[in-house]
């Protein structure tokens, strides 16, 4: 494990906010992923309905300096890496607050619907199709979920909460390939899920890598995982997401997803295994820093 040294002024930064929250800003224009700020608890998720919290939400923006005109950067779009609570439920808030897009499959499409966003806030993106957005090229490559999958399936009518946490259906998962003006260039692979070969065209130089539930799967999928993804694309640092209780408020300092749910401590030990043997960096991120996970020193490598 590395620190990754703080953005410098103007220069493209990304900041972890929990989960798959992560807002790449270069001080004109933002690219936001997921913007799951709300995170309800597990009683609430487990056994009642979930809705996005407002306050959580305006509290959240406030933090990424995305809600104070004038001198907060063009939010570009809001970006779902797939469409379960944890990922997509405050998506359309954050648009509607913004002015933002939503980016999306057709799930995502429906969450955006069901909260009453414009139809010119809503893209339906097309896979492997380049779309730009500001600074930013985007591709989305589909992927799939982590297994197992605990709301498989798409959700096919608008979603107008408070609802089961049920309602939020996976739909389409992604890996998306972020490419900025400056030419540095990012993946986001939301879910511990892949398609083999799919990333094989593509590269980056950095991955955000969604590490959630990996650590009660076989060693085995671990190293196919990292394969798929980090090799696949070449990639010189990885930042792990997705490893957080996301069932904790954003108030309260970031632990680990109870032993239950995930054992954290085996995939550090195995991705960290992995990395050691490619020379490859990874970093676990710490929340609400402006990091720079492009600037690491070659002799961290």
């Amino acid at each position: 494990m590395f620190n990754v040294p703080v953005a410098a002024e103007g220069e493209l930064s990304v900041t972890f906010a929990g989960v798959c929250t992560l807002l790449f800003d270069d001080g004109q224009s933002a690219l936001l992923f997921d913007g799951f700020f709300s995170r309800p608890s597990l009683l609430a998720a487990g056994l009642g309905k979930i809705a996005p919290n407002r306050a959580r939400i305006d509290s959240g923006l406030a933090r990424l300096g995305l809600n104070s005109e004038p001198e907060r950067p063009l939010l570009e779009a809001v970006v779902p890496v797939h469409s379960h609570f944890d990922h997509v439920m405050d998506s359309a808030e954050v648009a509607q607050r913004t002015g933002a897009r939503l980016l999306g499959g057709t799930s995502t499409a429906n969450v955006g619907r069901g909260a009453h966003l414009p139809k010119h806030q809503v893209h339906v993106v097309e896979p492997r199709v380049p779309v730009t957005y500001g600074a930013y090229a985007l591709t989305f490559v589909e992927s799939e979920h982590c297994p197992p999958d605990r709301f498989p399936g798409s959700i096919t009518e608008p979603v107008v909460p408070p609802v089961k946490a049920a309602a939020y259906k996976c739909g389409e998962a992604w890996s998306v390939l972020v490419e900025h003006v400056s030419g540095r260039t990012a993946l986001v692979q939301g879910s511990a899920g892949y398609v083999p070969g799919a990333l094989r065209d593509f590269s980056a130089e950095v991955v955000y890598l969604g590490v959630g539930q990996l650590g009660l799967l076989e060693e085995s999928y671990l190293e196919e995982y990292w394969t798929q993804v980090v090799r696949a694309v070449s990639a010189r640092c990885a930042v792990l997401t997705h490893w957080d209780d996301f069932f904790r408020p954003l108030d309260h300092p970031l632990r680990a997803l109870p032993f239950a749910a995930d054992d954290l401590d085996v995939t550090l030990r195995v991705l960290r295994r992995l990395a050691e043997t490619d020379g490859i960096a990874v970093h676990l991120p710490t929340l609400w820093h402006r990091e720079d996970p492009w600037s690491v020193p070659p002799s961290r490598r």
